[in-house]
């Protein structure tokens, strides 16, 4: 039951990140102008590498392939993330609450993915912790 269990939710903890770096494989020109307008340079070089953090990481926890590392990889870019796209303290009240909803969401993310760093991904995985 455990293993099937860490199955289950290493499939849907990391859903969000392999879909979300697909969706900006399909949209690297608006991706990257996102990161540009947050004021991070580099903005055509960090679209595609956020794509495939997302797609490559998110694959590995679902497969449980070196699970750990991947697991604490993406609770770091959760992590990450936070102050550059969803800096709730410094907007205004119509988009604080939302953004304060998804820094919020990426904490909890972080904080789940270290939990599978701490139990690893199971028997029903390519680790076969």
């Amino acid at each position: 039951m455990r293993d099937m269990l860490l199955l289950i939710g290493r499939i849907l903890l990391a859903a969000i990140f392999v879909i979300s770096g697909i969706t900006k494989f399909y949209a690297l020109g608006a991706t990257a102008g996102y990161i540009a307008s947050k004021g991070l340079p580099a903005a055509w070089l960090l679209a595609p590498v956020a794509a495939v953090v997302e797609v490559a990481l998110g694959l590995a926890v679902v497969v449980g392939f070196k699970t750990r590392w991947a697991a604490l990889a993406l609770a770091l870019f959760a992590l990450v993330t936070i102050p550059f796209f969803h800096d709730f303290w410094n907007m205004a009240d119509e988009a604080r609450a939302n953004n304060q909803i998804q820094a919020m969401k990426n904490i909890a993310l972080a904080g789940a993915f270290l939990i599978l760093v701490a139990s690893g991904a199971g028997r029903l995985s390519a680790d076969r912790v």
